[in-house]
């Protein structure tokens, strides 16, 4: 369910993401501002997910453009795992599997009532390629089945001058590993 989102929200919204991208070219290299506004007031969903995002300590960018559906990327940008999005187990059979000391919310769960979608490793590599994130926390990833099945998940972070990602216990939950997502516009 959509929380409601004033007209005023919005244009404030739009404001700091403008700052943002302004600031982070190197994000999103030959990529027009205007184009991109343009698709974000005509799409007041997604502009929505995307104020999420930014209430929750993502701080949504600009990184590419999915050219088979003509969108633009916008993903979590923090230095560190986004900080209202932390202390989460992988997804709500994990949450459920926990009969001590549960999170409050699981990372699939909560990327849902977003309406954003979780990082896989491939798109985690390639936000790591554009500057480096996550040197002091990690981020649950899209888990494949067949680990997810065996009560496995994944994650990644940065260390040590490269990328890395790891196994867990989908039940598991820390206060430094939160997870970053996206939203095409």
């Amino acid at each position: 369910m959509m929380k409601k989102f004033s007209e005023n929200e919005k244009k404030s919204l739009i404001k700091v993401l403008k700052q943002r991208f302004e600031e982070n070219q190197h994000r999103h290299k030959g990529t027009n501002w205007n184009d991109v506004e343009v698709r974000l007031i005509n799409q007041p969903d997604k502009l929505w997910s995307l104020n999420e995002m930014e209430i929750s300590g993502g701080e949504p960018d600009v990184i590419g453009f999915d050219k088979d559906e003509k969108a633009f990327i916008f993903c979590d940008c923090s230095a560190e795992s986004p900080t209202g999005r932390r202390s989460l187990c992988y997804d709500h059979q994990a949450l459920e599997s926990r009969k001590k000391h549960k999170p409050e919310d699981s990372a699939v769960n909560m990327a849902s009532k977003m309406k954003i979608e979780i990082l896989n490793e491939e798109q985690y590599g390639y936000l790591q390629s554009l500057e480096s994130f996550d040197t002091k926390t990690s981020s649950w990833l899209k888990t494949p089945d067949k680990i997810r099945e065996l009560g496995g998940a994944i994650f990644g972070d940065f260390r040590f001058g490269r990328v890395f990602c790891y196994h867990n216990g989908a039940d598991s939950y820390y206060a430094a590993r939160g997870f970053r997502g996206f939203v095409k516009v």
